[in-house]
């Protein structure tokens, strides 16, 4: 895809004499226009205000009231293609909550959180407001867990000093995931050669397979162990049927059996019926923070299928992977890094493969917390940002790693995408060979910024124009 560039635009009013720690707040530019309701504009022509960019002092002080002041049940969900710092939010916010849950996805999210010490914490399932011990956390029944992996992170946390029990709950619906369902994701990617997803190869999409042809294993199956060997043989079978390079045993068979005997009563004191513990939880009154794992722009449906996950999350992932209603929802935050990144395969309009690229991979630390492969990066899509938030509705954004920019001589914003011939695409394409054979209209920022930490909250209805 190529990147055509716009005026260059400095702003005039940048102050960085505020304390270390405030927020950075903006309205969004003149360019770019949202609206709270249903008459949602997108502008691509009108000049650039120079106002667009300001460090309000006074708003720094009302973020305290910002944060107690969310919903009852409040949402984190990720903007882009994942590692946006949903993670590091969840931990600010986790304080204000009293239970913090996972909806969807499995060990293919890693959110790395710091506890009071600096200590860091990579965390897959577990949900990050583990740090805080008032927090109860809650795995839903969307997740798909791996125990093994699981049981890690708690030997992990526990030895750090972070109690765990009688603080995580594990819905009795989710689905287990096995060893044997990341073979197949290996052998899945090998099969598709030149055109593979680039998957974390965490065995997410054979376990989501499982779950959707009705021949998984959930967690409540533990509690039958009687019955559990035949369940577990039907899935090895299909996987021996269906890749010839699986190689399955009875030895391996009684193996998982007998490790999942241990499993079983290990897990045994996290088992709940979550639908029911969330929906009393919210009769109580009692505050809940939801953390997405990945991001829209990896969602089965709306994301750049088939360079996808295997799950859903955006707004709607909440609802069905906790059991809760739609209008329990409240605030529902968007986690938008200042620039874009992406691993794996997959369409990337704004992507820099230059020395820029590497620049922002060095200086973000862009390597991925779950598989360590380093991660591509691009400037931040206003395109594909507004597609997402038309999507999931957001109440505000969090911009996070501003602060990666602040050596940059320029920066760009994508912000309008154009066909081969020059007309304009009016939405976000779901035809890959469209979005490929597209250009993007960039905006040239031309400004430093020497700040450390610096988040944004876009509310809609004040910030639009």
């Amino acid at each position: 895809m190529n990147i055509t560039s716009l005026q260059p635009y400095t702003p005039t009013n940048l102050t960085t004499t505020a304390p270390r720690r405030h927020t950075f707040t903006t309205t969004l530019p003149d360019r770019i226009s949202f609206h709270n309701n249903n008459n949602k504009r997108w502008s691509k022509h009108t000049p650039v205000s120079a106002s667009a960019v300001t460090i309000d002092e006074q708003t720094s002080s009302n973020v305290p009231s910002r944060i107690e002041g969310l919903s009852q049940v409040s949402g984190v969900l990720g903007c882009q293609w994942g590692d946006e710092g949903k993670g590091k939010l969840v931990d600010i916010l986790a304080k204000h909550f009293d239970i913090v849950a996972r909806c969807q996805g499995g060990a293919n999210a890693g959110h790395t959180i710091y506890n009071s010490e600096g200590k860091k914490f990579a965390l897959h399932l577990v949900p990050s407001g583990i740090l805080n011990e008032e927090t109860m956390c809650v795995v839903g029944n969307g997740v798909v867990i791996h125990l093994p992996g699981f049981f890690k992170e708690i030997d992990g946390l526990e030895t750090n000093g972070v109690t765990c029990k009688g603080r995580i709950l594990v819905s009795d619906r989710a689905h287990l995931l096995f060893d044997f369902h990341q073979e197949v994701d290996g052998l899945r990617e090998a099969e598709l050669a030149k055109s593979f997803i680039g998957t974390t190869k965490r065995g997410i999409g054979p376990c989501y397979s499982s779950k959707v042809i009705r021949n998984g294993i959930r967690v409540s199956d533990l509690r039958h162990m009687d019955t559990f060997p035949q369940k577990l043989e039907v899935l090895l079978s299909d996987a021996a049927s269906r890749f010839k390079d699986f190689k399955y045993t009875p030895d391996m068979l009684r193996e998982e059996v007998e490790k999942y005997k241990r499993f079983a009563e290990r897990i045994e004191p996290y088992i709940t019926d979550t639908v029911h513990f969330m929906n009393e939880s919210i009769l109580q009154k009692k505050k809940i923070l939801v953390e997405g794992g990945q991001a829209t722009m990896l969602d089965i449906d709306f994301g750049t299928y088939p360079f996808v996950t295997s799950s859903s999350p955006s707004a709607g992932g909440i609802c069905t992977g906790l059991g809760i209603a739609p209008r329990a929802l409240g605030d529902i935050v968007g986690v938008v890094k200042a620039y874009t990144t992406r691993v794996g395969s997959g369409p990337f309009p704004t992507e820099l493969l230059d020395k820029a690229g590497d620049l922002l991979r060095f200086s973000g630390q862009e390597f991925g917390t779950t598989t360590g492969r380093p991660r591509r990066c691009g400037w931040l899509d206003i395109v594909a940002l507004k597609y997402v938030c038309q999507i999931n509705g957001f109440s505000s954004l969090n911009l996070t790693k501003l602060d990666v920019l602040s050596d940059l001589p320029e920066i760009q914003l994508g912000v309008a995408y154009k066909h081969s011939n020059g007309t304009p695409i009016n939405s976000f394409p779901s035809d890959l060979h469209v979005l490929d054979q597209s250009k993007v209209s960039a905006l040239f920022l031309l400004f430093s910024l020497s700040v450390s930490i610096i988040s944004l909250f876009v509310e809609f209805g004040k910030t639009s124009k």
